[in-house]
């Protein structure tokens, strides 16, 4: 089941055709990453054993890095965005020591999830509130608030599960991949429904840019004709 919904923003994304918009690329490499290694996990075919732990092993590298990537979408200033796009490949400098260190296991994934997981669920917490209040007051950005809203139920779970599985080590693991698989079910359909919305969005938005340039062309014109008269 969590398989099937999380290739709902796949095929989502590519039907909308939001595949190469802005910063969605990494959201749908997020979401390949992820339903691949939940394909394997399920058994739906054979696969070596070391081949699905370095894959997930690397997921868990690659989890933050794109995540960040791809809310900064939801930027509202272009310096908001630049400082973004700084603390990215710091934080990739930081799984880069760690994997010197720790070696490319899951140790060292364990131990970069940690920040990795709080600085999305500080970021998506800041997104959802502000898009909130532009929905809420101005009836607008419904996918974004969606979309932030998803973010930080999955994020909020997964911080809830990682310290229950790796910090309180409980003894209940086949209780914390359910709670895991649950929140990917729900989290993936609410964010599914986030891109369909915010694809209207984009589309007026396109609409509107393609009209003013229209009449950027015609009264363009008219002023050259006018200056020439």
């Amino acid at each position: 089941m969590s398989a099937i919904t999380l290739s709902l923003p796949i095929i989502i994304i590519l039907a909308l055709r939001l595949a190469w918009y802005k910063s969605f690329p990494a959201l749908l490499t997020y979401y390949v990453l992820v339903f691949g290694h939940s394909f394997l996990t399920q058994e739906f075919i054979n696969a070596d054993k070391t081949f699905i732990y370095y894959y997930g092993v690397t997921n868990n590298f690659l989890d933050a890095p794109l995540i960040l990537s791809f809310m900064t979408y939801f930027s509202k200033t272009a310096l908001f965005r630049k400082r973004m796009q700084i603390i990215i490949p710091v934080f990739i400098l930081f799984e880069i020591i760690v994997i010197a260190i720790f070696g490319y296991n899951v140790r060292a994934a364990t131990i970069v999830m940690a920040p990795g997981l709080l600085l999305i669920l500080i970021f998506s917490l800041l997104f959802f509130i502000h898009q909130t209040k532009l929905t809420i007051i101005h009836h607008k950005a419904v996918g974004k608030a969606f979309i932030a809203a998803s973010l930080l139920f999955a994020y909020g779970g997964y911080i809830f599960i990682y310290i229950v599985y790796y910090l309180l080590k409980t003894q209940y693991r086949a209780d914390t991949f359910l709670v895991y698989f649950l929140v990917t079910i729900c989290s993936s359909l609410l964010i599914s429904a986030g891109i369909f919305f915010e694809r209207k969005r984009v589309r007026q938005l396109e609409e509107l840019q393609i009209t003013r340039e229209e009449l950027k062309m015609i009264y363009g014109r008219s002023e050259t004709k006018t200056a020439a008269s």
